[in-house]
C-alpha cells in the first residue's frame, strides 16, 4: 500500500522521482507529491488523483530544482484521498517533510501532546505527526533528532526524511514495512519496491525491521535497532528491464496473463534435476515430516485461493489434514497448531500485513513455518523457517495473474515432494507427476493461444449484471478465483459456490439470462456438474462451461465450451483459471476500467 521513492545524487531529482513513482503507482493511486531540498529550502508539490496530474503540475519535474528529493503515491488510511491529506508531508515551520508508508497507532496521544504545545496541523493523517513532531525534538542534530521520533512511535512504517538544514541526506527507516536502498554511482535511491530504481541501478539493499540508514550521493550508513553501525553488502538483481515495462501490452495484466508459461517454467527449472524434485531451501528434516500431523495454510485473496486448491491436492496426496484460513481471520482466532503443525504462509509480496502477523503467532505457538513468495528477503520470508521462491518476476498489475500460477506451482512441487519423502506415492506415480509438472508451461502455452475464443464471449456478456461462477471440490477452489478476478477488474457482482449448494439457497439468485460460468474437470464428478448446469439452465441460465478435452458431444449441455487440454487432476486448476483471468481482462477492457489500477485496491495490502 502506498509507494515511496526517494533520490540523492547530482542529476535533477524531481523527474528521476516522478519516473520511480510511476513504477510504483499500482502501490497507491489516490494522490501523489514529491518534496526536493534545494538551498536549504524544501518545496513540495502534491495533487489528487494520478500521478499523470502531478507529473503536469511540474512540468515532469522541471519546476521543483534541487538534486534530492522524496516522493509518493498514496493509498488513504487516515483521512479521505485530497491535496492536504496527500504526502509529503511538512512539519509547520517547513523544516522537515516526510513520507511514509504503513500506520501510526499511537498517532492520536502524539498529536494531542504537540497541539497542547502549540503545533498547527493540516492534514487528518497519522503521517503529519512524525513531521511535527521531529520539528518539535529538533536540536540541530538530524540523526539524533530522528532516533527520538522512532522511539516515540507506535505501529508500523517504511519512512524517507528531509531535513532543510542537512541538504545532501535522506534519513530512512524500516519496520514492517518494505524498503530497500538502490546503490548507484554517484547516486543512490529509496524505495518501497526494486521495480522503481532498476532502471537506473540493479544493485540493492533490503532493511530488515528495525533498521534506519543514513543515505547521501556517495556514501550509505545502516544502523541496527540499536543504533550500532552494521555493513551490508548489496544483492544484484538479474531482472531484465523489461519486466518492470509493458513492452508492447496494452496493459501489465495481459502481459503478465502470457507470461505465464515461462513464470512457470522458471519456478520449475532449477527445482527439477535428474528427475528429482529438489528443494533445497526446506530445512525439514524427514523426521519433522513425519511428525506433521495438520497442515494450515494461510493467505489473502488470491493467495488464500491457492491455498484452497492447496487444501485438495495435500489431502489427497498426503492424506494429511489440511485446513486453510484467511490470515485476518487466522491471527485472531487463538489456532489449534503446536510443534507438529506445518503452516504455509502464501504471499507475492512477502509483506502482506495480516499474514506477516499471521507468521509470528504461528511461530509463537510452535508450529513451522514454510513460505511461498515472490519477493527474495521480504518480511515474511525472514520470519519463516523455510522459504520457496516462485522466481515470477515483477508483478505490476493490481490483480495477480502470474503470482497465482507460479504459487499454484509451488504448491505442486511441494506436495509432490512431501508425498515422495513419506512414501505416500510409489515411484511410477513420482516419474508421473514429474513429468506431467515439467510439460506444464506447454499446456498453459495451448489455452493461451485460443484467448480469442474467451474474448468474444467477453463481447456477449460484458454488460452482465451478476456472474455466478461454480464448480465441485478442487473446480470449486479455481471458482473463487475466478468470482474475484471479475469483482476486482470489471465491477461485475460475481460469487464462486460449491455445485452442490445451488439447491441450498444460491438457486434462488438465477433469473432468465443470469450467466454461470461452470468448472467441469474433475472427471468421477462431471455427470454431477451436469446435472447442476441442467438445473440452473431450467432458471434461464447462460451456461459457459469449462472442462477437459473429452470426445462425446456436449453441446446440447452448456450455450458455450472452453476446453483445456489433457493434464493431471491436480494441475488442472493451472490451465482452468486461464480462461478466467482472460475473460475478466477483456470484460473490463471492453468497460473501459482501469484494469492494471482497479478502483479502490492496491497492491501490496501492508495495513490491517
Amino acid at each position: 500500500m502506498c509507494g515511496i521513492v526517494g533520490y540523492v545524487g547530482y542529476d535533477k531529482a524531481a523527474p528521476l522521482l516522478l519516473k520511480g513513482l510511476e513504477k510504483l503507482e499500482y502501490r497507491g493511486y489516490d494522490s501523489a507529491g514529491i518534496a526536493v531540498c534545494n538551498e536549504n529550502a524544501i518545496q513540495v508539490t502534491k495533487s489528487k488523483g494520478r500521478l499523470k496530474i502531478l507529473s503536469d503540475l511540474t512540468k515532469e519535474g522541471q519546476t521543483l530544482p534541487g538534486n534530492i528529493g522524496i516522493g509518493h503515491t498514496r493509498w488513504a488510511t487516515h483521512g479521505v484521498p485530497s491535496v492536504i491529506n496527500a504526502h509529503p508531508h511538512l512539519s509547520e515551520l517547513k523544516k522537515f517533510a516526510v513520507v511514509h508508508n504503513g500506520i501510526i497507532e499511537n498517532y492520536i496521544p502524539i498529536k494531542e501532546k504537540l497541539l497542547k504545545a502549540g503545533k498547527k496541523f493540516v492534514s487528518d493523517t497519522d503521517t503529519e505527526v512524525i513531521a511535527q513532531l521531529a520539528e518539535f525534538y529538533y536540536d540541530g542534530n538530524f540523526f539524533e533528532t530522528i532516533k527520538k521520533v522512532l522511539s516515540t512511535l507506535e505501529g508500523s512504517y517504511a519512512l524517507a526524511i528531509l531535513c532543510d538544514d542537512y541538504p545532501d541526506e535522506i534519513i530512512v527507516a524500516k519496520k514492517n514495512n518494505p524498503l530497500i536502498i538502490g546503490v548507484g554511482v554517484n547516486e543512490n535511491f529509496v524505495s518501497s519496491d526494486i521495480t522503481a530504481v532498476v532502471s537506473r541501478t540493479k544493485n540493492i539493499i533490503r532493511l530488515n525491521d528495525g533498521e534506519l540508514a543514513v543515505i547521501k550521493a556517495n556514501d550509505i550508513k545502516i544502523y541496527d535497532s540499536n543504533y550500532n553501525e552494521i555493513k551490508r553488502d548489496p544483492f544484484v538483481v538479474d531482472w531484465d528491464i523489461c519486466t518492470s515495462e509493458k513492452c508492447g501490452y496494452d496493459h501489465f495484466m495481459l502481459k503478465e496473463i502470457m507470461e505465464q508459461p515461462l513464470a512457470v517454467k522458471n519456478t520449475i527449472g532449477p527445482r527439477i534435476q535428474n528427475g528429482k524434485i529438489v528443494l533445497d531451501d526446506i530445512n525439514f528434516t524427514k523426521e519433522e515430516l513425519n511428525n506433521i500431523n495438520k497442515i494450515s495454510i494461510v493467505g489473502c485473496g488470491s493467495a488464500y485461493h491457492v491455498g484452497c486448491v492447496a487444501k485438495y491436492i495435500f489431502e489427497s496426496l498426503l492424506r494429511n489434514p489440511t485446513e486453510v484460513e484467511i490470515s485476518s481471520e487466522f491471527r485472531y482466532k487463538n489456532p489449534l497448531i503446536d510443534k507438529n503443525t506445518l503452516v504455509i504462509a502464501i504471499s507475492q509480496s512477502g509483506e502482506t500485513a495480516d499474514t506477516l502477523a499471521a507468521v509470528k503467532e504461528a511461530k509463537k505457538l510452535g508450529a513451522k513455518v514454510l513460505s511461498i513468495v515472490n519477493v527474495v528477503g521480504s518480511s515474511i520470508a525472514a520470519e519463516s523457517d523455510s522459504v520457496l521462491y516462485t522466481w515470477a518476476g515483477p508483478e505490476i498489475s493490481v490483480a495477480t495473474t502470474k503470482a497465482y500460477s507460479t504459487q499454484l506451482t509451488i504448491i505442486y512441487l511441494l506436495a509432490i515432494y512431501m508425498a515422495e519423502k513419506l512414501s505416500k506415492i510409489t515411484a511410477s506415480e513420482y516419474e508421473f507427476y514429474i513429468s506431467e509438472i515439467q510439460n506444464l508451461p506447454v499446456q498453459i502455452e495451448k489455452v493461451l493461444s485460443h484467448k480469442d475464443v474467451v474474448k468474444d464471449l467477453a463481447q456477449k456478456f460484458y454488460n452482465a449484471k451478476n456472474v455466478f461462477f461454480i464448480g465441485r471440490n478442487i473446480d470449486y477452489a479455481v471458482a473463487l478465483e475466478g468470482a474475484l478476478k471479475a469483482k476486482e477488474i470489471s465491477y461485475i457482482h460475481s460469487e464462486a459456490y460449491a455445485a452442490g449448494e445451488l439447491k441450498h439457497g444460491p438457486i434462488s439468485l438465477i433469473e432468465d439470462g443470469s450467466l454461470v460460468v461452470t468448472l467441469a474437470t474433475k472427471e468421477d464428478l462431471f455427470e454431477k456438474m451436469i446435472s447442476n448446469i441442467r438445473e440452473v439452465k431450467a432458471r434461464g441460465a447462460v451456461v459457459i462451461l469449462i472442462t477437459n478435452e473429452r470426445p462425446e458431444d456436449i453441446n446440447e449441455v452448456s450455450d458455450f465450451n472452453i476446453f483445456i487440454p489433457k493434464v493431471c487432476e491436480i494441475m488442472r486448476p493451472s490451465l482452468a483459471v486461464v480462461p478466467l483471468q482472460i475473460f475478466s481482462y477483456y470484460i473490463a477492457l471492453l468497460k473501459d476500467c482501469d484494469i492494471d489500477k482497479p478502483r479502490n485496491l492496491a497492491k501490496s495490502v501492508t495495513v490491517e
